[in-house]
């Protein structure tokens, strides 16, 4: 009966997490961004204004300082699941500059959702929150 009773004891610490689950964090990795925000970019504007407008680039090349790139992958976790919020992969928009820092092209508009899920749709959503 001992045995019994310790076998099942050693297999419940064994299995422990894996039946009642691990917490998963979140893991956004690069800058959100959506077509709303991304059109806003134009042939003609400066790095400044891209900077403005979109934030700093996810990557810059040292070999290619003439392209900006912005990543996004989003893997939910536990709540985000449970919320129903899709993972993210393969959003990548690259801006191209001149030698000036003139933007000369924008690719990727494509691969760019309308809005990211989990994410407020404007700054004022946040700005107009109610105090905690």
């Amino acid at each position: 009966m001992q045995k019994i009773m310790l076998a099942l004891f050693a297999s419940s610490i064994i299995s422990g997490c894996s039946v009642f689950g691990v917490y998963k964090i979140d893991v956004p990795q690069g800058t959100p961004l959506t077509q709303a925000q991304a059109a806003q970019i134009k042939v003609g504007m400066t790095q400044q204004q891209v900077r403005f407008l979109l934030g700093s680039p996810a990557i810059t090349d040292t070999l290619n300082p003439d392209r900006w790139d912005y990543l996004y992958n989003y893997i939910p976790g536990t709540y985000a699941r449970k919320a129903k919020l899709p993972a993210t992969s393969g959003q990548h928009l690259r801006v191209y500059f001149d030698a000036q820092g003139i933007v000369t092209r924008i690719e990727g508009l494509e691969t760019l959702p309308e809005k990211q899920p989990g994410l407020p749709q404007s700054k004022d959503a946040i700005l107009s929150a109610p105090p905690l």
